[in-house]
């Protein structure tokens, strides 16, 4: 339930340092703040924890999902924080970037690949970080680049992570190509690939993104077991063996789990 203790405060404070409230600004940081400890809500929820009129709560959640700031569930019809927030929560020092870095640096350093981090955005893997190997070979990615879910190892683990129905509506509503001969571009393939994945804990990528590439990747979960973000490994694939895969996937499955702890997502 919405903090009502925290907002008084947020209030009290305002006023002791003669600030003025903007009603309409304040009304719209209240309702991102009902989703702390909510998955998801609909506008008469909304209106009930904030005492709001259901047409002024849904004229604000309209303007907060023009910009990215809540997204609307088409299957609920419920919103849930959007993207935006989270591109600017990149931002803060407490994020995901900040917690992440200094085990990209140590599994780069363990295994000497390239190390990326990734955020779910739609149906898409956002880079949001990338550390290459010191070694020659040099991967396609590219820290800001945004690449179907289907097609990597990164994107796999994030849909592993998902509903049936999510993952459905994730592959119907993308165009499903091949950028190598090995890219599985059938569907039903790809769900059987996804339940494989789900049981082992880890995705792989067999040059399905780029010829001659191979990844592994764990995902970075929240409190209702989705990813949210994922980290992964890629090199060359006559380096990449079934020994240094398995390895690489037990390690990443144990770092994705602290970082996820350290996030306050789970508590294991």
């Amino acid at each position: 339930m919405y903090d009502n203790i925290k907002q008084i405060w947020v209030i009290n404070k305002m006023k002791k340092q003669n600030v003025k409230i903007i009603q309409s600004v304040s009304r719209a940081i209240e309702i991102i703040r009902c989703f702390d400890n909510n998955e998801e809500l609909g506008v008469t929820d909304i209106s009930k924890i904030l005492n709001l009129h259901k047409s002024t709560a849904f004229g604000l959640i309209s303007t907060l999902e023009a910009y990215n700031l809540l997204e609307k569930n088409k299957y609920t019809g419920k919103y849930k924080l959007g993207i935006e927030l989270f591109r600017l929560g990149t931002k803060v020092n407490s994020n995901l970037r900040n917690i992440s870095t200094p085990y990209l640096e140590k599994l780069l350093k363990r295994y000497e690949e390239t190390v990326n981090l990734v955020v779910r955005d739609g149906n898409f893997a956002m880079y949001l970080e990338k550390i290459e190997s010191p070694h020659s070979m040099r991967i396609c990615t590219k820290v800001g680049q945004r690449l179907p879910l289907y097609s990597t190892a990164v994107g796999k683990t994030i849909l592993a992570s998902l509903s049936k129905e999510e993952t459905e509506d994730i592959l119907n509503t993308s165009e499903i190509k091949k950028y190598t001969e090995k890219t599985i571009s059938d569907k039903e393939q790809l769900f059987e690939h996804i339940n494989m994945i789900r049981e082992k804990g880890y995705a792989e990528d067999f040059e399905e993104l780029e010829e001659g590439l191979t990844c592994v990747a764990a995902p970075i979960i929240n409190h209702t077991k989705k990813a949210i973000a994922a980290i992964s490994i890629s090199g060359p694939t006559s380096r990449m063996n079934k020994e240094l895969r398995l390895e690489i996937g037990r390690t990443l499955v144990k770092v994705t789990k602290e970082i996820s702890e350290k996030l306050g997502f789970i508590n294991i």
